[in-house]
């Protein structure tokens, strides 16, 4: 049962870590908004993003560094939980 919530734990926080990369690397290139897809991906990162910008207002000239804090701080969670269980 403890493999189990370790492996269900483990690629939870790797694929929102995975999302929030996708995000990144997105912002560098043209892409359409309006795709379906793309607006999954906004949704599902912004969970995370949208409270650390309110907390940090860390924007300064054009660069967002929401999102490095954004995976250092999952990649702290997902270690205190996985050590707990």
């Amino acid at each position: 049962m403890n493999y189990l919530l370790y492996i269900i734990i483990d690629n939870g926080f790797n694929l929102l870590q995975m999302l929030i990369i996708i995000r990144v690397i997105l912002s560098w290139i043209p892409h359409d908004p309006y795709n379906q897809l793309i607006q999954l991906l906004y949704q599902l990162t912004d969970i995370i993003l949208k409270p650390l910008r309110d907390i940090f207002p860390l924007q300064s000239a054009g660069i967002d560094f929401t999102p490095i804090i954004a995976f250092f701080l999952i990649g702290f969670i997902k270690k205190i939980l996985i050590m707990a269980v």
